[in-house]
């Protein structure tokens, strides 16, 4: 999931950064590269959190939603892309029929687009996204 961060330097040698989508969630960093870095960490260390609370992930908004908010002005906007996966609990191996041409539909779509790694990986993106726009 590629959440959302703006970074702020107040003496342009150091940077803060916010993820908005994710309360209380920040990090920084000497240069723009470290503070990437460190926003990556700081992400994925708050979703360890909750998914040992048992509490869900919050999904990742646009960056246009959150642009017109005074607390981000003159910020420099960037995506950071979390695996997720490791944070919806434990695996859970299921048996599900296919028909033989969508499944070849389903690798060439993988084979294309590396970010989804496996069908699994395929399966759970499509399934996800499915769920985000029924609300």
């Amino acid at each position: 999931m590629k959440y959302p961060v703006v970074l702020h330097t107040d003496d342009g040698e150091s940077y803060g950064v916010m993820v908005p989508d994710i309360e209380g969630c920040f990090s920084a960093g000497d240069s723009i590269e470290d503070a990437m870095a460190n926003v990556k960490e700081a992400i994925e260390g708050h979703l360890e959190i909750l998914a040992e609370d048992e509490m869900k992930i919050p999904e990742a908004g646009a960056i246009a939603d959150h642009q017109n908010n005074a607390d981000y002005e003159g910020g420099i906007w960037a995506l950071v892309d979390v695996d997720i996966t490791p944070f919806l609990g434990k695996s859970e191996r299921i048996n599900i029929t296919l028909p033989v041409l969508l499944l070849r539909q389903i690798d060439k779509m993988v084979a294309a687009d590396p970010s989804y790694r496996t069908r699994s990986g395929f399966l759970q993106e499509i399934a996800r996204a499915k769920l985000r726009s029924m609300g």
